[in-house]
């Protein structure tokens, strides 16, 4: 998908804080002659208050590293942590709750209830923590999204974007630490594309969230603070106030060098 809005960024010299880090990642699936190591000694730190994209070429090992951060899988080697919690170390009863209440997620295929109305999708996550919402904060998510004539709709009566929208507002709403997209763009037009991405940016910039977002779009990437590029399970090249330009660059410099 392609997106044509250019994104505005939110000019920032305070120090960066650190809202996850992983150390020394290492994940190998299977194991003897059939095992492959997706991460191969990963170490990097993701800036609170950053939107962070992470790129690479396909079986880069992108997708692993989002997954292993979030919790939801596991590793074979290496540490991390959210914060001050080290999620390794966590039994898989306390690493539900730490994802249930520190970390949002955007997936690609929207992941919405079908019976559910586009409010009680939002609403899902604190209702399944017990939790009451914050009416003010739920009414400024709303705001942000667009989408307060549509509450009552189910997903099935919203266009992709509002689909993914909603399943924005859903991350959003229970303020976690963290924020992980995973392609989220990817399903979307360019239009659609955009409107989501446009409100992921405002969510760094207005709300101070936290987010990182898997993708192969060198455009959607151009909205981020910050890409770090993957290479054969190795961070191997990072940029900052990326264009779409310049991405493609590092992008062709990274398959230059890998084809040696």
């Amino acid at each position: 998908m392609t997106t044509d809005l250019a994104p505005e960024r939110r000019a920032t010299t305070a120090p960066a804080q650190v809202a996850a880090r992983v150390t020394d990642l290492v994940k190998t699936y299977g194991s003897g002659d059939t095992a492959v190591t997706a991460l191969k000694g990963v170490s990097l730190d993701l800036n609170a208050r950053e939107f962070t994209a992470i790129m690479g070429p396909s079986g880069s090992g992108k997708s692993t590293l989002m997954h292993c951060a979030a919790g939801l899988d596991s590793v074979t080697r290496g540490s991390v942590q959210l914060g001050d919690i080290e999620l390794t170390s966590l039994k898989e009863k306390d690493l539900t709750r730490v994802r249930r209440d520190h970390i949002g997620f955007v997936f690609q295929s929207f992941n919405l209830i079908p019976t559910l109305s586009a409010q009680e999708n939002i609403l899902l996550p604190l209702s399944i923590a017990g939790r009451k919402p914050d009416r003010a904060w739920f009414d400024q998510v709303i705001s942000t999204i667009g989408l307060g004539d549509r509450l009552g709709h189910r997903p099935g009566e919203l266009s992709g974007g509002q689909q993914q929208r909603v399943a924005c507002a859903r991350a959003l709403v229970s303020r976690p630490e963290i924020i992980f997209a995973d392609e989220p763009t990817g399903n979307l037009d360019s239009t659609s594309g955009a409107e989501v991405l446009a409100f992921l940016r405002r969510s760094v910039d207005e709300f101070g969230q936290t987010i990182v977002m898997v993708t192969h779009d060198p455009k959607a990437a151009s909205w981020t603070d910050r890409v770090v590029f993957l290479a054969d399970g190795r961070v191997v090249a990072e940029l900052r106030e990326p264009s779409p330009e310049l991405i493609l660059e590092a992008m062709k410099d990274i398959d230059s060098n890998a084809r040696g």
